[in-house]
C-alpha cells in the first residue's frame, strides 16, 4: 500500500461524505436562513424558534434524499471490499 493509495482512497471517502451531507445542509442552511429573515423582518428574537423548521426540513430531505444516499454509501463499501486485498497486502 503506496502513499498515494491511500490518500486517493481518503479523497474517495471524503467526497462521498460531501456528496452524502450536501444535500441536507444546504436544505438546513436554506431553511435556516429564511427564518432568520423572518425573525428579523419581524423582530421575534426566540431562538429555539429556528430549530423546528430545521428537524422538519432535514427529516423531510432524509425521505427525500435518503435511497440516493444509501446507494452512494453501499457502492463506496462494495468498492472497499472489492479492493480488500490491495489493503492487506
Amino acid at each position: 500500500m503506496t502513499t498515494e493509495f491511500v490518500l486517493g482512497l481518503a479523497e474517495k471517502g471524503i467526497w462521498t461524505i460531501i456528496q452524502i451531507t450536501g444535500p441536507l445542509l444546504i436544505l438546513a442552511l436554506s431553511i435556516g436562513l429564511l427564518v432568520s429573515i423572518l425573525q428579523a423582518t419581524t423582530q421575534i428574537q426566540e431562538q429555539t424558534l429556528a430549530f423546528i423548521p430545521k428537524i422538519i426540513a432535514v427529516l423531510i430531505g432524509m425521505v427525500f434524499f435518503g435511497p440516493w444516499m444509501l446507494s452512494k454509501m453501499v457502492e463506496f463499501t462494495i468498492e472497499l471490499y472489492k479492493n480488500m486485498n490491495l489493503f492487506v497486502g
